[in-house]
C-alpha cells in the first residue's frame, strides 16, 4: 500500500516516466523502501487508471521507445494529503536472527550461530557505510524544510543500523565469551 503514496510522493516532487521513477527509487527511496521496476510499472497503471496520476501530454505522442510521461493528479494529490495524516502502527518486528539466537540459546549450538550473526554484522555495516555516502553527497548542508526532513529520514536508516552494528557486535563478543573454557573465565 505504502507504494502507491511514495510513487505519488515522487511525482508531487517532479513529473516522471516509469524509468526515471525506477532510478529515483534506487537513489532516493531505496534506503527505506525498496520497489523493482516492474513493481513501479504495475503500480503506475492502477494509479493511472484510478485517475490519481496522469500522462503528462509531450510535444510528440510517446511512440514506441519514447517512455509515457506521468504527473500527480488534484485527486492524486489529495490521496496523498489524505494518507499522510492516517495514524498507523508501526510493523511487528519479525528477525529470523533473533529466532536463531533462541535456537541457539535452546540447543546450545553458540559456535554455529556466530557466523550468522557475524554476516548479519556485515550487512549492517555495508548498509550503513552506503546511508554515509548518501549523507555526504546529498545533503553537506540542509537549505529548507523539505531538506531537513529528507536527511532526518536517512538519519533514521544511520540509527537503525548503528544499532543493528552494536549489539551484533555485542552478540560476537557474548558468544566469544562463551566458547572460553570456564576456567580463564574466572580468572
Amino acid at each position: 500500500m505504502a507504494l502507491q503514496f511514495a510513487i505519488l510522493t515522487a511525482l508531487t516532487e517532479r513529473a516522471s516516466t516509469g524509468i526515471e521513477l525506477a532510478r529515483r527509487f534506487d537513489r532516493a527511496f531505496g534506503y527505506f523502501w525498496s520497489a523493482t521496476h516492474q513493481q513501479i510499472y504495475r503500480e503506475l497503471d492502477r494509479l493511472s487508471g484510478g485517475g490519481l496520476v496522469a500522462e503528462v501530454s509531450q510535444p510528440q505522442a510517446p511512440g514506441r521507445g519514447q517512455p509515457k510521461r506521468f504527473s500527480i493528479t488534484p485527486a492524486g494529490t489529495a490521496a496523498l494529503r489524505r494518507w499522510v495524516c492516517e495514524v498507523d502502527e508501526p510493523p511487528q518486528q519479525r528477525e529470523t536472527l533473533l529466532i536463531r539466537l533462541r535456537a541457539a540459546a535452546a540447543t546450545g549450538d553458540f559456535e554455529g550461530v556466530r557466523e550468522v550473526v557475524a554476516h548479519h554484522l556485515a550487512v549492517h555495516e555495508k548498509t550503513f557505510a552506503t546511508y554515509r555516502e548518501i549523507e555526504a553527497r546529498d545533503f553537506p548542508a540542509v537549505g529548507d524544510d523539505a531538506g531537513a526532513m529528507r536527511h532526518l529520514i536517512l538519519k533514521a536508516g544511520l540509527g537503525t543500523e548503528r544499532a543493528w552494528i552494536d549489539w551484533c557486535r555485542e552478540v560476537i563478543e557474548a558468544l566469544d565469551a562463551m566458547q572460553t573454557p570456564s576456567e580463564s573465565r574466572s580468572t
